[in-house]
């Protein structure tokens, strides 16, 4: 499966009481990557949202991705996506299989990229580009060092970090892949604007 588009990422702060809604809403405009992103030590609830989710994003054909756990992504027969503090990727695709998608966070540093490639990522993830409501203090990356990932790596760039519709572009042209949005995609009034948001995204891959 080719990994390029939209790649949706949750906030449970954001979604708070329109969480499945405005996730169905994101998938109908069109979402190649969902990734569940919740920090809380409430397992029943992550477990049961994970569930919700994986039922809708088989309606949709999308692929979900829990963030950090490689554990529940085991359960549910989905992917996961691990930053630098979760360790080397080899235990969890030795536990999830061939066939799972495994995405890891780079930062700003090719030589992260290159060693998770090494140890059998699906994608890797750059960011931030900008300044992201998310993770406010993280340092920043160049659209050059996008170029050289292009140049060196064989696999499927991420690009992370306050991407909205109004600065996207740029990435895409210099060889981004998967652009992971959380308040650009979810930080809208109604279920309408996060579709119309999720088909704007994907007509960037197309020009």
């Amino acid at each position: 499966m080719k990994l390029r588009g939209l790649y949706a990422i949750t906030d449970s702060q954001l979604l708070a009481g329109k969480f499945l809604s405005y996730v169905e809403a994101a998938l109908e405009g069109g979402v190649t990557l969902l990734q569940y992103r919740d920090k809380s030590s409430d397992e029943a609830r992550r477990l049961r949202e994970a569930q919700a989710l994986r039922d809708l994003c088989e309606r949709y054909k999308t692929r979900l991705i829990i963030n950090d756990d490689a554990e529940l992504a085991a359960r549910l027969n989905v992917g996961v996506h691990l930053g630098q503090t979760d360790g080397p990727l080899t235990p969890a695709r030795a536990l999830l299989g061939r066939q799972a998608i495994i995405g890891s966070t780079c930062h700003g540093q090719l030589e992260l990229a290159e060693q998770a490639a090494k140890e059998g990522a699906s994608y890797v993830a750059f960011g931030r580009f900008f300044n992201s409501n998310t993770k406010p203090g993280a340092p920043t990356c160049s659209l050059e060092l996008l170029d050289q990932a292009r140049s060196k790596l064989h696999l499927p760039i991420c690009a992370i970090g306050g991407i909205t519709l109004e600065n996207a572009a740029p990435l895409v042209a210099h060889g981004v892949d998967l652009l992971a949005v959380v308040h650009g995609l979810f930080g809208a009034e109604s279920t309408a604007e996060v579709t119309r948001r999720a088909r704007a995204f994907n007509e960037l891959f197309k020009s």
